[in-house]
């Protein structure tokens, strides 16, 4: 840990909720208290809470945690840690998912898991980028490989969205899904799934799921957002104060490496009764953008492959992919 940067090591110092003085962090850290300054100055500009008070230093503000490889495994069902094959926390990576593509795949039937505490270009469906303060989300990207390619495995994103909203109703947390990646509540967009695959002709297909949840935005970063066109939620708005990041990161795989590992017996039809339940869009009036076509109507909800069907004056269509927005009243 020596090696790493002295931001992501003056954030894990903090991580205990108590504050710590500059003095005591430049000791502890082997540097001088200029250089604690410089790396607390950094952390603020990349969007880090933190709080100060004179006389008694530095703190993470409430809700804000460094991810632990260990906090993480430990509460984990030993059937799904043993399927884990690496958990690695990065500070700082362009994308979870491109890091996961460009490496090896783990072996049949297991699992590699990379988290980052800030992406420079994180991105979402279509290429748009994803705001990620450092403690404030959680990026992770799970790498998985098939032995060859699963009947369905468009479908697999549903998949992967249920196991989310799972995971957080465990935390307390309600969320619903918009077909076909976006976890959503009331108050706004949750989060999102990218799913990216590697494969060749007749051969094993490397699978990359990525998730990227808010978990504490601060104004600035709502704002961002909505400038990209979107309402952000978070999940401290929803359960105050926020859940631990690593309890969040331990809910998800304890769902996600069982799901997956049953996708391709299985594929989303023990599932189609809970992705009714958890359907943002069934009976909204919705505008799809498909292939530079607009088509308007009334979502009814999904068929056994995970394609959305929406009636229109010519009858029901079917999508499998597309960009769906509700219509306004």
């Amino acid at each position: 840990m020596n090696n790493a940067p002295l931001p992501q090591r003056v954030f894990q110092r903090l991580d205990a909720g108590d504050y710590r003085s500059g003095e005591a962090l430049a000791a502890d850290l082997a540097v001088t208290r200029a250089a604690v300054w410089k790396a607390v100055e950094q952390l603020r500009e990349l969007g880090v809470a933190l709080e100060a008070q004179s006389n008694r230093g530095y703190r993470l503000a409430p809700g804000v945690s460094a991810l632990s490889p260990e906090r993480i495994l430990d509460p984990l069902p030993a059937e799904v840690r043993t399927r884990i094959e690496s958990l690695l926390v990065e500070w700082t990576l362009e994308s979870t998912n491109t890091r996961l593509l460009e490496s090896l795949p783990p072996r049949a039937n297991h699992a590699a898991v990379v988290l980052a505490e800030h992406q420079t270009g994180g991105r979402g469906r279509r290429g748009r980028g994803w705001i990620a303060p450092p403690g404030g989300a959680i990026c992770l990207s799970l790498a998985w490989q098939y032995p060859d390619l699963p009947a369905d495995l468009s479908a697999l994103s549903l998949v992967v969205g249920l196991c989310v909203v799972e995971a957080l109703a465990e935390l307390g947390v309600t969320a619903r899904l918009k077909w076909p990646n976006d976890l959503v509540t009331s108050a706004g967009k949750l989060g999102g799934i990218l799913i990216e695959m590697r494969a060749e002709a007749g051969g094993p297909v490397h699978v990359v799921v990525g998730i990227g949840l808010n978990v504490r935005l601060d104004d600035s970063a709502r704002a961002a957002v909505r400038q990209a066109g979107n309402t952000a939620d978070d999940l401290q708005a929803q359960r105050s104060p926020a859940p631990d990041r690593n309890a969040v990161v331990a809910k998800l795989l304890a769902r996600l490496v069982p799901a997956l590992g049953k996708f391709p017996r299985q594929g989303l039809a023990p599932h189609l009764e809970r992705w009714r339940d958890c359907d943002a869009l069934r009976e909204c009036e919705v505008r799809v953008e498909n292939a530079g076509e607009i088509t308007r109507g009334v979502a009814r909800g999904i068929d056994a492959h995970g394609a959305l069907l929406v009636e229109t004056p010519s009858g029901v269509l079917r999508f499998v992919s597309g960009e769906v927005t509700v219509r306004a009243e």
